[in-house]
C-alpha cells in the first residue's frame, strides 16, 4: 500500500515534470527558430525540440525521455565549452537549468524503472554537489589576472613633512597621480581601519544629481561640496562643520554635479612672485588671502574665504564671476561646471559641461584663465575662433556649439603647459553640421600655455566622434620609456573607448604605437565619417573585446536567448557601429566608458598605472525629426538626444534583458594595474558584487556575488603600496594590494559611493585619515548624503 502511494505521488511529480519541459521547450523551440532565421545558433532549436519530445515522452512514462533528456544535457556540455570555454559566468546560464533540471529527472527516475534506483541516486548527488559547487564558485572572483611583482619601497617624508602635505587639487597633485606619500595605514595593519568620523551634508540627491565629490585638504580643514552647491568646512580630526555656504544655486534635476573645491593661496604666490602686483593685493588683503573655487549650475565662478565661507568682494562681482559672459544665449542649465576648477599658479583653468544632445546651437565649449585674486579674464581659447583670445568683440559670441572639457586638466610646470582633455561637440551623435575647428579639436587631449591660452598641440583620440567618446578622465603626467627605452615626460590618457594612448609631453607624437585601423563607413545622408580611427596598439586596450552572439548573457537561458535574438537583429560592426534610422545599433563601449571621470591613479616609483573601468554596450537608433521634437516624449541624457536642428533625434538605452540583466556575460567593472614599462596588465580582477544591486522585482540580491559591477569613480594610491576604491554597486570602500590585486579590507559605507577617495595625515593628531564621499552608488535608489572618515584605531598607528 505505502509502495503505492509512492509511486502514485511520485507519478504526479514526474507528470508536472514533464509539463515543464514542454513549456521550456516550446519556448526555446520558438526563439531558437527566431535565432535561425537571424543566422544565428541552431542549439535552441535543437534543445527546445528535444526537450519537448522528452516531456511528452515523459509524461507517457517512457524511460526513453530520461534518456533523451540525458542526451540534450550531454550536447549542451559540449555545446557551452565550445563557445565560452572554461569561462564560469558565461557558462552559468548555459548550464545551471539544466543542472536543475537533470537533478530532478535524476529523482524520478527509479519511478519509471526501479532496477535504475542506485544508478539515478549517484547521478543525483553528483548532480546535488555540481551544483553546490557552481552556487559557491558565485562569491569568488573569475577572469582574474594575479599580479606577482614586487613594489619598491617608496621614500616617505617624515612624520612632520606628511602632516604639512596637502590634497589640494582634484588629483592630489596637478599631474593627476591621486598617490599619497603616506605608510601610516599599510598592508599590515589596513584590516584594522574603522569609521573615525562622519558628516551629514543634509543634500541628499536627487533627480538628476550625483554625489560625486573628493574632498579639499589643507592643513586641519577638509572641504566638501555637494551637488547642490554647498560648500562645508569640517575639522580635520573630529569632522565637525566649521562653516558652510549655500550658492543657492538652481537644481537643474539633469545634471547636478560638484566634483570638489579648488583652492589658491595668495600669500604663497605672492612671497613666489613679489613682483605681481594683484597677488600682492589679494595677499595683504584682511581677508579671503586663502580661498576657494565653486561652480554652480546656473554658471557662476565663486570664490570663498576659506577660513570664514564668505564671497571674498575683490573677485569678480562681489564674489562672483558670470561664465555665462561672451556666450549668447544660455539656456538654463545648458552650461555649468560640474568638475572641480583647477587653479593653476594665481589662475583659475575653467572649463564647462555643455549639455548633451539638445540642438545644434548650444553654448561655447570655451576655455578660460581668470585671475585667482581678481576674477579678470586672462586668456580664452575659443577651439572654432582662435582669434578671440578674450571677449568676443562687440556683438559677437564665442563659437557656439564647440567641444568643451568638462572633466579635470593636468598640468606642467617646467612646461607651463595644461593638458586638456576634451569632449565631443555636442549633440554627440550627428555631426553633419560641424566646423573644422570642432572637428580638428573634438574627443582631444590639448596642450596649451598657461600664460597665453596658446594651443602647443593636440592628439584626436576619435575622429568626427559620433559616439559621445569624450576624453573624460583627467590626463596623467608621468615618465615612462618609449620605443628605444628612453625615458620620457608623457602623458597617459585613459578614454571612454577603453584605449590608454601614450603620448610624448613636448610634443604630442605617440611613444607607445598607435596605428589608424579601418571604421565602418555606412554613414547617414547629410553626415560625414573618418575612414579610420587610431587605436593604442601598444599600450593594453581595456574593455573593449568585440562582441558576438557567444558574448550574449542572462540570469536564465530564457534572457540568454532573448538577448541572442536581439543582438542579431541590431546593426553591429564593432567599436565604431554608425547609427541608422532603419536598424537599432549597438555600441560597445558604450558612451559611460571604458574609463570615465574617475581617472587614474599613479605609482610613479614603482611606474604602475591603476584604473577603474566599466563594460556596457547601449543600443541607438536615429528618430523621425517629428518623433523627436514631441514635446511629450522623454528627454535627459540617458534617453531621448533631440538635436534639434539635425535631421533625426536620437534614443539610446542600455542593453539589458527583460529581467534588468545586462545581456552581455560579466565582469561590468574592473580595476586594473598597468606596467608602464612593459606596457602589459600587471594584474586584474572584477569589481564589486550584487549584493546591494535591487533586483527587478524590488528587492535586494543580498548575496555578494562577485560579478564585477559597473563602476563609477576612481582609485587612489599610497606609498604603503595601497590601493583604495569604492565607486561600486555594493557599499564598501576597499582596500586592495597594489602589487597583487588581492582584497585586503573592506569596510562598510551606510549607502554606495561614486565618489574617489582622498587621504591625509592631520596635522593636529598626526593620524592618516581615508576620507569618502557616500551619496548613493549609480543606479541605486539608496541616496544619501555622507562623508565618512577611516582610520586606525586612537594610539595604534607606528
Amino acid at each position: 500500500m505505502n509502495g503505492s502511494v509512492k509511486r502514485n505521488a511520485g507519478g504526479w511529480f514526474a507528470s508536472l515534470y514533464a509539463i515543464v519541459l514542454v513549456l521550456i521547450g516550446l519556448v526555446l523551440f520558438a526563439g531558437g527558430v527566431m535565432l535561425a532565421k537571424l543566422g544565428g545558433s541552431w542549439y535552441y532549436l535543437i534543445a527546445g525540440a528535444l526537450l519537448v519530445v522528452s516531456g511528452v515522452l515523459t509524461y507517457r512514462r517512457r524511460f526513453a525521455g530520461i534518456w533523451l533528456f540525458a542526451l540534450g544535457f550531454v550536447g549542451t556540455l559540449i555545446w557551452a565549452y565550445w563557445e565560452v570555454g572554461a569561462q564560469f559566468w558565461p557558462l552559468v546560464p548555459r548550464l545551471a537549468p539544466w543542472i536543475a533540471l537533470a537533478l530532478v529527472a535524476a529523482l524520478i527516475a527509479p519511478t519509471f524503472r526501479p532496477s535504475a534506483r542506485a544508478t539515478s541516486w549517484l547521478m543525483a548527488i553528483v548532480l546535488a554537489i555540481a551544483g553546490a559547487v557552481g552556487f559557491a564558485q558565485m562569491f569568488s572572483e573569475h577572469g582574474v589576472i594575479e599580479g606577482t611583482r614586487q613594489l619598491a619601497a617608496v621614500p616617505v617624508a617624515d612624520a612632520q613633512a606628511q602632516r604639512n602635505e596637502r590634497w589640494q587639487y582634484y588629483g592630489r597633485t596637478l599631474d593627476g597621480h591621486r598617490f599619497a606619500p603616506f605608510d601610516q595605514i599599510n598592508k599590515g595593519n589596513v584590516d584594522k581601519l574603522q569609521v573615525a568620523w562622519t558628516f551629514r551634508t543634509g543634500d541628499v540627491a536627487g533627480k538628476g544629481a550625483e554625489d560625486q565629490t573628493t574632498p579639499t585638504q589643507i592643513g586641519d580643514n577638509v572641504y566638501v561640496c555637494t551637488p547642490y552647491g554647498k560648500v562645508f568646512s569640517l575639522d580635520a580630526d573630529s569632522g565637525k562643520e566649521r562653516w558652510r555656504f549655500d550658492s543657492r544655486e538652481p537644481d537643474s534635476k539633469l545634471w547636478n554635479r560638484c566634483r570638489g573645491v579648488a583652492y589658491y593661496d595668495a600669500r604663497e604666490f605672492a612671497q613666489a612672485h613679489p613682483e605681481n602686483a594683484t597677488a600682492q593685493a589679494a595677499a595683504s588683503a584682511p581677508t579671503c588671502a586663502q580661498r576657494l573655487f565653486l561652480g554652480t549650475t546656473d554658471a557662476r565662478l565663486i570664490a570663498l574665504d576659506s577660513a570664514t565661507g564668505q564671497p571674498c568682494s575683490g573677485f569678480g562681482n562681489n564674489g562672483s564671476v558670470d561664465l555665462k559672459v561672451g556666450m549668447g544665449l544660455v539656456q538654463p542649465f545648458y552650461y555649468m561646471t560640474t568638475s572641480e576648477n583647477t587653479v593653476i599658479g594665481n589662475r583659475v583653468l575653467v572649463g564647462g559641461w555643455v549639455q548633451d544632445g539638445a540642438s545644434v546651437d548650444e553654448p561655447s565649449g570655451v576655455i578660460r584663465a581668470f585671475s585667482a585674486d581678481t576674477g579678470e579674464l586672462l586668456w580664452a581659447w575659443d577651439p572654432d575662433n582662435p582669434n578671440i583670445t578674450l571677449l568676443p568683440p562687440p556683438g559677437e559670441t564665442y563659437s557656439r556649439t564647440t567641444p568643451n572639457m568638462w572633466s579635470t586638466p593636468a598640468y606642467d610646470a617646467k612646461l607651463d603647459w595644461a593638458f586638456l582633455p576634451m569632449g565631443g561637440q555636442t549633440p554627440d551623435f550627428f555631426g553633419g553640421f560641424r566646423r573644422p575647428g570642432s572637428d580638428e579639436f573634438g574627443s582631444s587631449v590639448v596642450a596649451i600655455d598657461m600664460n597665453t591660452g596658446k594651443v602647443q598641440w593636440h592628439f584626436q583620440t576619435t575622429h568626427h566622434d559620433l559616439w559621445d567618446y569624450d576624453v573624460p578622465s583627467q590626463p596623467a603626467l608621468v615618465d615612462m620609456p618609449d620605443a628605444s627605452g628612453r625615458m620620457v615626460p608623457a602623458v597617459v590618457q585613459l578614454t571612454k573607448r577603453g584605449q590608454i594612448f601614450a603620448l610624448d609631453r613636448a610634443t604630442g607624437q605617440p611613444i607607445a604605437e598607435v596605428v589608424e585601423k579601418p571604421a565602418p563607413t555606412n554613414v547617414v545622408k547629410g553626415d560625414r565619417v573618418s575612414p579610420t580611427q587610431p587605436f593604442s596598439v601598444g599600450m593594453p586596450q581595456i574593455g573593449n573585446e568585440p562582441l558576438s552572439e557567444k558574448s550574449m548573457w542572462g540570469a536564465t537561458f530564457f534572457d540568454q536567448l532573448y538577448c541572442r535574438i536581439q543582438f542579431r537583429r541590431m546593426r553591429y560592426d564593432g567599436e565604431f557601429t554608425l547609427a541608422s534610422e532603419q536598424q537599432v545599433n549597438l555600441q560597445f563601449p558604450g558612451n559611460y566608458g571604458g574609463f570615465n571621470w574617475g581617472s587614474a591613479a599613479v605609482d610613479q616609483q614603482n611606474d604602475i598605472l591603476y584604473a577603474g573601468s566599466m563594460r556596457m554596450p547601449l543600443w541607438g537608433q536615429y528618430i523621425p525629426r517629428a518623433v523627436a521634437d514631441d514635446p511629450n516624449a522623454p528627454g535627459g541624457h540617458d534617453g531621448l538626444h533631440v538635436m534639434a536642428g539635425t535631421p533625426f533625434g536620437y534614443r539610446k538605452g542600455m542593453f539589458m534583458s527583460p529581467l534588468g540583466v545586462p545581456c552581455h556575460a560579466p565582469p561590468y567593472g574592473q580595476l586594473t594595474a598597468v606596467d608602464l614599462k612593459n606596457r602589459k596588465i600587471l594584474w586584474q580582477k572584477p569589481m564589486g558584487t550584487v549584493a546591494d544591486t535591487v533586483l527587478p522585482f524590488g528587492f535586494k540580491a543580498k548575496l555578494p556575488f562577485a560579478i564585477g559591477m559597473p563602476v563609477m569613480g576612481g582609485p587612489m594610491a599610497t606609498a604603503s603600496g595601497l590601493v583604495f576604491f569604492a565607486g561600486t554597486y555594493d557599499y564598501y570602500l576597499r582596500a586592495i594590494d597594489g602589487a597583487t590585486g588581492k582584497e585586503l579590507w573592506k569596510g562598510r559605507l551606510p549607502v554606495g559611493a561614486q565618489a574617489t577617495p582622498m587621504t591625509y595625515v592631520s596635522p593636529q593628531s598626526g593620524r592618516q585619515f581615508v576620507v569618502i564621499a557616500a551619496g548613493g552608488a549609480r543606479q541605486s535608489p539608496d541616496r544619501g548624503d555622507y562623508i565618512v572618515a577611516f582610520a586606525l584605531p586612537q594610539g595604534a598607528a607606528p
